[in-house]
């Protein structure tokens, strides 16, 4: 069976991109599977800190798929979580960037050698966007319960009408209850808003910055709050049926 490539997007920045493709491929590897973590963010990088693999990688995913090195030579493997993969965004541009086919040509073959890639696009509507979903199976659109974000996210709806339905899905990060019913707000609204199926809900959760700051993926210290809801979208992605837990 040959891999999937999913492409994390949102409309704007802050909303917990980098927080899940990392903590959702850690839980993806936990659970037996080859998974490589592909950061699309040009320049601004951040994926290799998530996963404590800063400045590991010496080449980037610009010079697989522009035949300057291997696909093997490229990623790294994480020390810790056996299965896991990263292959880095460039530091800064330099030369043509790569095109839309270059990077379907590259996801491709990542397909043939992994079982799960998840692609963390750069922030916004633009060409890191278009670049990330460009050769992407499926989407995950990341928003926040709030009004902007949400906002944002109908944008991005829009900007994927190619993907078929049952191909897209949302996810809301950095919930707390509480915000919730001082907003007199509900999962349902941003659902409603972004017109997509649910596949998570991830709480906000202190532990995550922490592990952030210290370059440990999350599901290696913790096992409740935002873990135990990455380790459901997981669960869910290979076509689980999970209920939603309850936020506390």
């Amino acid at each position: 069976m040959r891999g999937q490539c999913i492409a994390v997007v949102s409309g704007k920045g802050g909303t917990g991109k980098t927080s899940l493709v990392s903590s959702v491929g850690a839980a993806l590897a936990l659970g037996g599977r080859r998974v490589l973590c592909l950061d699309c963010d040009v320049g601004l990088r951040n994926l290799d800190l998530a996963l404590g693999l800063a400045d590991q990688a010496l080449m980037d995913f610009s010079d697989v798929a522009q035949q300057r090195c291997p696909l093997d030579s490229a990623v790294v493997e994480h020390p810790k979580l056996s299965g896991l993969f990263l292959l880095t965004a460039p530091v800064r541009s330099r030369g043509q960037p790569v095109t839309e086919q270059q990077m379907t040509r590259l996801l491709e073959e990542i397909r043939g050698r992994y079982d799960y890639c998840l692609l963390d696009a750069p922030a916004g509507l633009g060409s890191g966007f278009r670049l990330a979903a460009s050769g992407a199976d499926r989407c995950i659109v990341v928003t926040t319960a709030d009004a902007s974000s949400l906002r944002d996210a109908q944008h991005t709806v829009m900007e994927l009408h190619r993907f078929p339905a049952g191909s897209l899905h949302l996810v809301v990060n950095r919930v707390r209850k509480k915000m919730l019913r001082q907003l007199h707000a509900t999962i349902d609204d941003a659902i409603d808003r972004a017109g997509l199926p649910l596949i998570g809900v991830v709480p906000e959760d202190d532990a995550l910055p922490l592990c952030l700051n210290q370059g440990t993926p999350l599901l290696l210290s913790s096992s409740q709050g935002a873990a135990t809801a990455y380790r459901n979208i997981a669960r869910r992605i290979q076509g689980e049926k999970i209920p939603l837990m309850r936020l506390k």
